[in-house]
Formats: C-alpha cells, structure tokens, sequence
C-alpha cells in the first residue's frame, strides 16, 4: 500500500503541476501590439517588429522597457499560434491567465489534494515547482543554432533538457530558479530544451538521462554531470570549464610585462580584489572581452600601492599603451557587472588600435551610406617592424591630441606585410604609390564598398612633422564637410585574421575540445568500458611495435649475415646479388609430422632415398636439380637414408598396389629414387633411372598379357625386388642415376607424371 500510495501521490503532483501553473497577467493581445481583432497574420508580424525595435532594451532607457517588451513578445506568440488565438477570441482566456480567472480558483485554495499530500507528508510548493518556468525558458533547434551558437562565442550559455513527465525535473525547478537568478546577473544565459520536442538536438549534445545540464562555450558542449542541486557545484564547472587561464594571477614582478604585452592589440586590465580568489563575474567579463582586453588578477600590495587602489574595495583598471597610468578605473563595494561591461566596452581600444581582422575594422570604421552622417578612419600604412615604431608612436601622440571627435574621426595603423591584399586595393590603377609610412583616409560606404583618399605626405616624425600635421588635419576637415567627396573608390575583401589559430592549433584545439567533451558525455557506467577500449587498443598497438621490432632485428642480422657471406666468397663477383638459401631437411621420426603428415594444402615435399655410402655422391646432383625451384614456397627438400626408413619405404610402396601383396625390398636398387609426396592429398609420385614411367610404358607394350596383370602404371613395378635387379637393362652407374631428374620435375609441375594415392600416411620407424 505504501508504493501505491507514493505512485498516486507522484501522478497527481505531476497533473496538478500541469493543469494548475499560473503565470502573470497578459492582458488583452490586440491592444499591445496596436491591430484590430481581424489583422492578417503579416500585420502582427508587421506590428511586432516596429514594437520590439522599439521598446528593445538596448534601443531606449525607459525603466518599463523590459517589461513592455515582454508582453510584445507573449502577445506575438498567443495571436500567431492559430489554435491559442481562437480560445482567446471564442473565450478571452489565454493559456497565461487561465488560473487568474475566479471561475478557477488556483489549487492551492480548496486543493482536493491537499489533504493526500499532507497526510503522506508530501509538502510541494506548486509554485516553486512549476514546470511553466522550463516553458518560459525553452528554445527550439533553430533557435539553437542561429541564435545561442553564435552569442555563445561572447556570452556562456546554461542549457537545461526537460520533459512535460519527469519527475525529477519538476523536482529540480526551484534550484533552476535560484540558479538563474544567481547567474544571470553575472552575464551567463539560462535557457531550456524540451528534449520531447527537440529529440534530435538532445543527441546532438550527447544527453543520456533526465534533467541534463550542458555548458556552451564559443559552440562547445560540456555536460554536465554532477548534482543540480548544489548551485556552487554549477558555478565550479562552469570556472573550470572557461578558457585556460582567461585571467592569471599576477605577481609584482609580473605585472610590468603583462602591462607591455599590448603588442597583440589589446586593451590591459588589472583586478583587485579583498579576496584570494576571483570572483565568477570577473571570469564572465574577461570571457566576453577576451578578444580586446587581456585582464590579470592582481596579488600584490605594492601594486595596490603604487596605483592607491582601496584595499576593502573590488577594483578594476584599464590600460592602453601608456602603463604609468590607467585610462580608466572602477572601484566599488561590489561592481555590477553591468556597469562593469560598459566601463570596458567604452575603452576596450587602444589609443592607436591596429587593424588586425575584419572585426576590429568594422567596430572602428562602422559603415555609413549617409553623407552628413559618414565617419572617417584615418590610418597609418606601417609594416610589422621595429624600424616603424617611432612612426607608429608619433602618430599615437597625435591620435591621442586630435582635436577631432572620436565618433566622426577614428585613428588606426595596419601592417602592410600581413594585410598586402587590403593595402593593394587601395591602390588608384595607373597611379605609382608606395603605401608604407603613408596615410589613407577611409570611409566605408557598406561592407565592400569603400571611398578613400591618400594623403600626398609620408608620415615622418622626425623631419617637417608640424607641416605633416597640418595637412592632415587640414586634409580631415575638409572630407568631413558633407558637401566634400573622397577621391577614390574600391571593392575591398576581409581583413586577414591576425589573431587567427594556425591549421594546427586549430587541429589540436578541435582534438583537445572533442576528447573533452567525449568524456564529459560518458556516463559512470560507460567509462569503464571505453577505458577497456581503450587499453585493448593500446596493447594491441603495444604487441605489434614489439613483433615490428623484433622482425626489424632479425632482418638486421640477415643482412649483417649476407654481408659476412658475400666478404668470404672471394669467387663470387662483387655485384652478384644475393640467392637464398635451399635447405635439405633428413626425414626422421621427429621431422615426419612436419614434412609429410602435415603439410598445408597445396604444398610438397621432395624426397630423396639414399643409402650411408651414395650420400656424398647424390645430395649434390640432387641439390643442383632442385635448385632453380628454391623460391618456391610451397616446395620442401629432404632425403632419406633407406637404412632407416626401410620399413616405412616398403609400406609406401605396398599401401600403392591395388591388391594387397608381399614385397621383397632390395635397399641397393632403392639408393636414387626421388619421391614428391603431397601430405594433403595424400598421394605421391616417383622417380627413378631404372623404372621411369615412359620405360614402363614400353615394357607393357611389349609384354601385354604377362605385365598387364602387374600393372606397372598402378605401382607394382616398383617394387625392386632381387628379380628385378637382374634384367636385361643397362646397367647404370651411381652418379648418373639422377641425370633424368630436371626433366622428371619439369612434368611433375606440369601434372604429367603419375600419381600413386594411398589411404594413410604409415608411421615412420623411431629407429
């Protein structure tokens, strides 16, 4: 009963959670968004977007913007969702004020739940718990990757992976909504992802279990894998997540050179704290400027003496080229991170900013079609030399003086060694001008389209630097005038990224972040078997450099050995080349296995039976004959003493015959013959001066009746028994029985010679 009880108690919080959310008055949708109750689907989107470019919080100041454009943006969702439209038309009810309405009552009043959940000690907030808030929070797949993807390159993103009927989800929703508000303020977005809904961007971020949290940074996933609960849990995976040392410790002797490091084109920051750890807003600030200001956690008293920085107080400072002070400074008690943003945004430049990607360009030199309106970037041609400094410095002096408004007249320098293609367009066709130490005047009418206008005089700061300056400012005053034209026009491309990874930093960049983020998808019970992948992998690796080495070793001492060879065979030619060796293995019992019973499929052995004294007188012509087929690897060579193998010669020769008959075997007539045995097959062919197979074939010829019953093609002439060593033929000599042997294996590797099968191999005596 109590599983049953708990099981009811869960479904009912589940429906009460889904029926009985509320959330805040909308009102009546029409009247926000200013269209009468038959407008087209085109004029609500018409009226939205002139409504929203309106009260947007980052177009006007007005203190009621954020809550204006709130209600704009749910009464464009309630009137173009068609369904949701007609309730509102037919009933005046939407699905945000459902519950306001006194017909029905929220359900904490009068709740028929109340008294289950109470008496089994079931104590929900409804309001703490209220799945709504997810839906507030929710973002579909192309809202993930046309809009979090790119702000996430700027801003961290926390992304949360529900469903309408989890439990543990509706559980997590208050520690959510102290998250939010905990990280929200310090510039980290929190948004959610209806994993029922989006099933395929909930694998594309390697999401396992419910409810998930993923941290986006610069379009990289991390999951998330501990407790939801514990909010300073979030925040430490989030600190280590960021960037590798986004923000460094400095020392005092550190924070000279990182004062000087502006080289990289960017804006200096020191942060003083009353603590010994930076705090996460701080982390988040450098995270989203990290590409015009460097900051650096300062630990130093003599520092905070030498700038008089309060010591109970949080401290930032900015520097541009000039370190001996700072261009601006913030202290306060706790520094929002708001204004923080805007004290930085407004001096994330140095005084005379380079020109080193498209990005810096369009922040400096924005686009303006308007005449009255243009603004000019004036820049100095300069290359990435220490020659070029004293220019370079002189005309920061004079940026930093300029009489001119930093809204129409923006001073920069670029390098025309790392930006050739830009500096060249700018070039008049027709016209020799050497660009370096030379001043452009720009202004950008769109994106590609540029007007621009050189200045006749090089930049030089040490001869006739007033005259310089004074057609300069004259030249700026001038094409300031809405009336003035620059002289020339181009089509320019992007600034080369100067900042920009090389392909292999990108490479391992790419590597480090996906074997982050693989082991940041795998769960508890996952690990150990990819560890076990893992190892299997780098032992099988392991075993074969081992096996790699050793063949390494044995072919050196080959070659070490054909070395050794060739410099003792003094009747060799020096550029003879190397023949392999042909080994002649003696048939025993401890051999047999291995040269005959088991040989592989399609491989031979060659046989030859010799007596103790024709040895020495036939395994050279034999090794001769056989010679040439060295190479071949299906072929083994051997002999045979007929004194020991006698017993296994005339079982052989026995097993061959058709029917079965007693051979008298004289071991002398035996000395010369040549045997190709096929393990496999199980078969053999013979070889001998004495009996060949062409000499059988003549002899039953002639004697038809008398021969055919032996059947000297079905083997029985071989067996040499004392009869036979007294026939008419020609007697041979020992050393010219095997001057037929090339010609005989000439047909035995044709397929010609004949084959004697037999039904097992018999053992080889041990004797």
């Amino acid at each position: 009963m109590k599983w049953q009880s708990n099981s009811w108690i869960r479904c009912g919080y589940i429906l009460v959670c889904l029926l009985g959310t509320a959330l805040a008055e909308l009102g009546n949708p029409y009247e926000i968004l200013g269209v009468h109750r038959k407008a087209s689907q085109s004029e609500i989107k018409k009226a939205y977007r002139q409504l929203a470019k309106e009260w947007h919080p980052d177009k006007t100041k007005d203190p009621e913007a954020e809550e204006k454009f709130v209600k704009i943006k749910q009464a464009y969702e309630l009137l173009s969702d068609a369904e949701r439209r007609n309730k509102f038309d037919n009933k005046g009810i939407t699905e945000d004020d459902f519950y306001n309405n006194p017909e029905h009552p929220p359900f904490h009043t009068s709740n028929p739940f109340d008294d289950i959940f109470t008496a089994h000690g079931a104590h929900f907030n409804f309001q703490e718990n209220d799945i709504t808030f997810f839906h507030k929070l929710s973002i579909s797949t192309r809202q993930y990757d046309k809009l979090i993807v790119p702000k996430s390159e700027r801003t961290p993103h926390l992304i949360f992976f529900y469903t309408d009927w989890c439990f543990a989800c509706l559980q997590t929703a208050p520690y959510c909504r102290k998250l939010v508000d905990k990280l929200e303020p310090l510039g980290v977005n929190f948004v959610t992802v209806h994993s029922g809904r989006e099933p395929a961007l909930a694998r594309r971020l390697n999401i396992h279990a419910l409810p998930c949290i993923v941290l986006l940074l610069d379009g990289n996933v991390f999951v998330y894998k501990e407790t939801i609960t514990s909010i300073q849990r979030i925040i430490e995976f989030l600190k280590n997540k960021l960037p590798y040392k986004l923000v460094p410790k400095l020392k005092h002797e550190d924070v000279e050179g990182f004062l000087n490091g502006w080289e990289d084109n960017r804006v200096r920051g020191l942060i003083f704290e009353p603590r010994q750890n930076i705090r996460l807003r701080y982390l988040i600030t450098a995270y989203h400027f990290r590409h015009r200001v460097a900051f650096g956690f300062v630990d130093s008293l003599e520092i905070r003496r030498k700038y008089q920085v309060p010591q109970d107080m949080d401290t930032v400072l900015l520097f541009n080229e000039n370190t001996s002070s700072p261009m601006a400074s913030l202290s306060m008690k706790d520094i929002p991170t708001s204004t923080l943003h805007h004290v930085v945004s407004l001096n994330q430049y140095l005084a005379l900013p380079r020109l080193s990607s498209q990005e810096v360009l369009e922040a400096l030199c924005p686009c303006e079609w308007n005449k009255p309106r243009k603004r000019l970037c004036v820049v100095l041609v300069t290359k990435a030399s220490t020659s070029h400094d004293p220019h370079r410095q002189s005309f920061r002096i004079y940026a930093q003086n300029s009489p001119y408004n930093v809204e129409k007249v923006r001073f920069a320098y670029i390098y025309h060694d790392k930006q050739t293609e830009f500096v060249n367009s700018l070039i008049p066709e027709g016209e020799d001008v050497e660009p370096l130490l030379r001043i452009v005047i720009l202004w950008r009418r769109d994106t590609s389209h540029v007007k621009y206008e050189w200045v006749n005089d090089k930049w030089e700061w040490e001869n006739n630097l007033n005259q310089t300056t004074q057609k300069l400012e004259s030249t700026i005053s001038r094409l300031l005038r809405s009336s003035e034209a620059l002289t020339y026009e181009a089509l320019v491309n992007d600034l080369f990224d100067e900042h920009a990874k090389g392909i292999f930093g990108r490479i391992a960049s790419k590597v480090g972040t996906f074997v982050e983020s693989v082991y940041d998808g795998l769960s508890k019970d996952q690990i150990l078997p990819a560890l076990s992948i893992v190892g299997t992998i780098i032992f099988i690796l392991a075993v074969g450099y081992f096996m790699a080495y050793l063949v390494r070793l044995e072919e050196e001492s080959i070659q070490q050995q054909k070395a050794k060879a060739k410099s003792g065979n003094n009747n060799n030619d020096s550029n003879s080349s190397y023949q392999p060796e042909l080994r002649l293995h003696e048939l025993r019992a401890e051999k047999y296995n291995g040269l005959v019973r088991l040989l592989k499929p399609g491989c031979r052995t060659i046989l030859l039976v010799v007596d103790m004294h024709s040895c020495r007188q036939l395994i050279p012509p034999f090794h001769k004959a056989v010679w040439p087929y060295r190479k071949n690897k299906t072929l083994m060579f051997s002999y045979m003493y007929i004194e020991r193998g006698l017993s296994w010669y005339k079982e052989l020769l026995q097993l061959s015959l058709p029917e079965e008959r007693e051979l008298n075997i004289n071991p002398r007539n035996c000395v010369g013959t040549v045997l190709s045995l096929n393990g496999h097959r199980k078969y053999f062919c013979m070889f001998h001066a004495k009996h060949t197979e062409r000499n059988a074939r003549k002899q039953r010829s002639k004697m038809p009746t008398k021969f055919d019953e032996k059947d000297c093609e079905s083997g029985t002439f071989i067996g040499f028994d004392s009869d036979s060593s007294e026939s008419e033929e020609e007697l041979l000599l020992q050393e010219n029985l095997l001057d037929g042997l090339p010609n005989w294996l000439d047909r035995l590797f044709e397929g010609t010679t004949q084959r004697y099968h037999i039904n097992y191999w018999p053992d080889f005596p041990n004797k």
